[in-house]
């Protein structure tokens, strides 16, 4: 019997398809399940293309290209023909980002003719939860972000982002963008902070990628002058309490394995490891 293997570009009479791939891992696929099942898979609307792997005649794997290249339950045959697509297609992409083992490998063959990286993070946890802590208890002045409050949200946005990936998101279109995602995230109800008496924010997060079951917390951030207060774990338990009683059973977040103090903080309120991502930043 002959096996016969191909990628290419998928449509949007693949969804149903590209949907059974994803959910074979719901909780690590989360960012990109998120993003389908808003936009299909018109490469206009999905803010990029996604690549499928077939197997005899059976999809298998996918890989995710826009903003950010992201490899999908790919096996490395499938990585091998992801990264032959993405050097002909040449690097448009702002990151490289996924299950660390199918990411290294990618980024082994790609980096070649698309390096060097402005950073490799080859190791960061991915972690679970899916109950509220019982010794935590929830920051009480944590709550939702109005939408008439974007002046407020949007600095403390700024100076995560540009903390946590070495340069600023407002750089290139001037943060019409970000700014628009941020946007995006405050309407949805997505967006939690806490306030100081002065109005600025001392604590966010915001609920990022949600699907029925499983959502991501990202952007996780304590003012500086406000860190080691210890207002940290109460304010994560503030969100997953949020994120489990109206988003999702199941809630991730995957964290730098050098930033000990956030791991700490995670563990208090009952994260545990799972696995790990890795994110190759240009």
């Amino acid at each position: 019997m002959l096996t016969q293997t191909t990628t290419r570009v998928l449509e949007p009479s693949d969804l149903d398809a590209a949907l059974a791939v994803l959910d074979r891992e719901p909780v690590v696929n989360a960012f990109v399940t998120s993003r389908v099942q808003i936009a299909g898979l018109d490469p206009w609307r999905l803010g990029g293309e996604m690549w499928g792997w077939y197997e005899d005649g059976m999809l298998t794997s996918l890989c995710y290209a826009g903003a950010n290249l992201v490899p999908i339950g790919a096996t490395p045959r499938a990585v091998r023909a992801f990264a032959d697509r993405a050097r002909r297609a040449g690097r448009r992409c702002s990151s490289i980002v996924g299950p660390a083992e199918a990411t290294a490998q990618l980024w082994r063959l790609l980096e070649p003719n698309w390096g060097p990286a402005r950073e490799v993070r080859p190791h960061q946890p991915l972690m679970v939860t899916n109950r509220v802590p019982s010794d935590i208890a929830p920051d009480p002045y944590v709550r939702r972000i109005r939408k008439d409050e974007m002046e407020t949200i949007m600095p403390a946005c700024v100076a995560m982002f540009t903390e946590e990936v070495g340069i600023s998101p407002l750089a290139g279109d001037g943060g019409l963008l970000y700014q628009a995602r941020v946007a995006e995230l405050v309407g949805s109800g997505r967006s939690f902070a806490r306030l100081g008496r002065d109005g600025r924010v001392i604590f966010k997060a915001e609920i990022g990628a949600a699907t029925s079951q499983a959502c991501q917390i990202q952007g996780v951030w304590v003012a500086p002058e406000y860190r080691g207060q210890g207002l940290a774990a109460p304010g994560m338990a503030a969100v997953l309490r949020y994120a489990l009683a109206d988003v999702a059973p199941v809630v991730s977040l995957y964290v730098n394995d050098f930033n000990t103090a956030a791991r700490r903080t995670y563990q208090r309120v009952g994260f545990q490891e799972i696995g790990a991502f890795m994110s190759v930043l240009f």
